[in-house]
């Protein structure tokens, strides 16, 4: 089946994979758009896990002021390279990450920065909230409550406002496959006026 340019750059303008990328994948799902971007992304994660252990010491420290100065945010967005820091690409994605942040308020970067005693706690309250018939089914609906918790206080599991459909991590991945260096969001932190007096 002969892949349209229009189809070709339809793909791209949705995935920003590069040309040949998407028309390889146009040509493995007979033209199925939604199929091609599903192989694009896990392309996108094969690139960031082999990127992962690469050192990544340029980048941005970046601001955003919200809300009539109301909501600020600064965050450190980590590359390998000087150059990828000033490409678009990866300033855009710094900047959607900061806008995340300021409406989104996440608590902690990743799961694996939320400490036990925290998840302890979590876990304890929706056990408490349970009825259930066995041990098994209530540590299965525990766990169920404590992905949706996370999706909630972890930035890199939260949907990304802009693209419900997709994680920050999934965006974070399709960048790493976009600038192909591994992009590692350091640290952050929001202010919200008055929140420490309340």
């Amino acid at each position: 089946m002969a892949i349209s340019k229009d189809l070709i750059q339809e793909l791209r303008a949705e995935t920003g994979a590069g040309i040949m990328d998407c028309k390889e994948a146009l040509t493995q799902t007979a033209g199925d758009l939604g199929k091609a971007k599903d192989i694009l992304r896990k392309k996108g994660l094969s690139i960031a896990s082999k990127k992962a252990g690469r050192r990544a010491k340029e980048g941005r420290i970046a601001s955003y002021v919200h809300l009539g100065g109301k909501v600020g945010v600064l965050i450190e967005v980590n590359c390998e390279t000087d150059f990828v820091a000033k490409n678009e690409v990866f300033k855009r994605f710094v900047k959607d990450v900061t806008m995340q942040i300021a409406a989104q308020n996440p608590q902690y970067l990743s799961r694996e920065n939320v400490p036990e005693e925290v998840i302890d706690r979590e876990s304890q309250i929706f056990r408490s909230q349970i009825e259930a018939k066995s041990e098994d089914e209530a540590k299965r609906r525990v766990n169920e409550k404590l992905k949706e918790f996370f999706k909630e206080v972890c930035l890199l599991e939260q949907p990304f406002i802009k693209n419900l459909e997709i994680t920050i991590k999934e965006y974070l991945t399709s960048v790493i496959a976009k600038t192909r260096e591994n992009i590692v969001i350091r640290r952050f932190t929001r202010y919200g006026l008055g929140e420490e007096l309340e």
